[in-house]
């Protein structure tokens, strides 16, 4: 097989990177990678765990005249959000990543790259395996089922790690520190379906928005980027507006914590109303356009005919979905008072199913205030109780809080300044990192999260800076060179 990143520089990262490129790591389907990073620790001679969870633990002793020194953990995760290009032919649980090297970045043909965090493991191998860094000790923790709600770290063994000072390397912006992130828990509506028989003579029409950009529902929650399924909702509500309107099935996205590009609906009415149903689909292209002309120019509302179904959505169903579309809260929620430009809470509904008899939204809530967390999610139970649906939590995950002393950031600013002359930026994410859990288990910790610039993750635009990434691996061995 070739190896695309060859000659890339730091050459021992990237050759990692491609190596676990090549080996299926969606959230859920982590057995490989897991096995394959046991694998590697034990070629090296180091001390191995997995757990049961399929979290990997490596620890490597403290170099010459570092062997009193503080223990360090290192930690990212393997599993990686698999999207890809409506048309593009790939399977995520066998063909290995589609890797393109372009100036001076690495991206992909037409799926998710896996930067993130794919990056982070690369650079651990790297130091796991290097004979001639200094370091103090070191353990490296490689967790599962983080882009899915967390599970691998809410069930790490604590028992199995010793530092007090950790690295989280799953940021995505050079010369900046995160210390802090939000909490977010998964949220999924189950609407109870009525069916009924078609009227025959109906015609069915498959509506469909799509060409959005998407993106990481954290990160890129204040793009002003759409949401496809939001989207889908304004649209049939529109129609139900004009013309007698049945809803067969509706889906859309395709991950629940990336904002969704695309979204259906198969729809049946009667011959009469199609001029009025094109006329319809036409003003409601022309208001998204104008919409999201800048955050989403490439919007598309589509309308093909297609076969005759056997049954739809119950009335009642139907304007319960519609309902739940329309009002299920989206987008940014609030913005920080402390932090200028931070997003304090956040809504995305990441993925629309039907199944036989429900069908299913399940959302990303994230807040770094737990109470305003629950608002969104009481918000959410308030809708289900009148529309008669369900409404289930999973994986809540805690927010990270900001603590005012760190000795590792205060190490990690004064090698910064003396590689780059100037001060990293301590700051905070709206997105869920792991370390609210990691500080929930192993207690008090000094921790931070670093990482190179890495754009559009979760979309198939994800993309690597070369050039970052090799500043950021030189600072992180800066860093633990200087810790003594």
């Amino acid at each position: 097989m070739n190896n695309r990143l060859e000659g890339l520089q730091p050459e021992s990262v990237f050759k990692h990177f491609e190596a676990i490129s090549r080996i299926p790591r969606e959230s859920g389907n982590e057995k490989q990678i897991s096995d394959y990073l046991v694998q590697f620790g034990e070629n090296l001679g180091l001390e191995v765990i997995q757990e049961e969870s399929g979290n990997v633990i490596i620890k490597k002793p403290g170099t010459k005249g570092y062997e009193q020194s503080p223990t360090v953990i290192l930690q990212g995760h393997m599993d990686m959000v698999c999207v890809k290009k409506e048309d593009y032919p790939f399977d995520f649980s066998k063909d290995p990543i589609p890797l393109v090297v372009e100036g001076d970045f690495v991206k992909t043909e037409g799926t998710t790259l896996g930067a993130d965090n794919g990056i982070a493991v690369a650079m651990m191998m790297a130091i796991l395996e290097s004979k001639e860094l200094e370091h103090p000790p070191i353990e490296c923790l490689f967790t599962v089922a983080e882009e899915t709600g967390m599970d691998g770290v809410l069930n790490l063994q604590p028992e199995h790690l010793t530092g007090k000072i950790l690295i989280n390397i799953d940021s995505e912006e050079e010369g900046i520190m995160l210390a802090s992130c939000a909490g977010g828990v998964r949220n999924v509506v189950s609407i109870p379906i009525e069916w009924t028989e078609v009227d025959s003579e109906k015609q069915a029409y498959t509506l469909t928005i799509k060409g959005l950009r998407g993106g990481h529902s954290g990160i890129e929650i204040d793009k002003n980027r759409a949401s496809a399924i939001k989207l889908l909702g304004r649209v049939l509500r529109g129609i139900e507006k004009s013309i007698e309107l049945d809803i067969a099935a509706v889906s859309g996205g395709e991950k629940m914590n990336a904002i969704p590009k695309m979204a259906s609906a198969t729809i049946l009415l009667d011959e009469a109303y199609i001029k009025e149903l094109e006329k319809i689909v036409d003003q409601y292209q022309n208001f998204f356009q104008k919409e999201f002309e800048a955050s989403d120019p490439n919007i598309q509302v589509q309308l093909n005919q297609v076969e005759q179904v056997k049954q739809v959505f119950q009335d009642k169903t139907k304007k319960h979905l519609i309902h739940a579309l329309r009002l299920i809260p989206a987008g940014v929620q609030t913005m920080s008072a402390n932090i200028k430009g931070l997003v304090e809470s956040s809504n995305n509904i990441g993925t629309l199913e039907t199944k036989e008899e429900e069908i299913i939204l399940s959302s990303a809530v994230r807040s770094s205030v737990k109470s305003l967390k629950d608002e969104i999610n009481d918000r959410i139970a308030s809708i289900c109780d009148l529309i008669g649906a369900k409404m289930e939590l999973f994986s809540d995950y805690p927010a990270w809080e900001y603590e005012p002393n760190s000795r590792i950031r205060d190490i990690m600013n004064e090698v910064y300044k003396e590689l780059n002359h100037n001060e990293m930026k301590v700051d905070a994410i709206h997105a869920g990192l792991e370390c609210g859990f990691l500080q929930e288990k192993l207690g008090k910790i000094d921790m931070v999260s670093i990482g190179p610039n890495i754009y559009h993750a979760h979309t198939p635009e994800e993309s690597l800076s070369i050039s970052s990434t090799q500043r950021v691996y030189e600072f992180l061995t800066e860093v633990l060179k200087n810790i003594k």
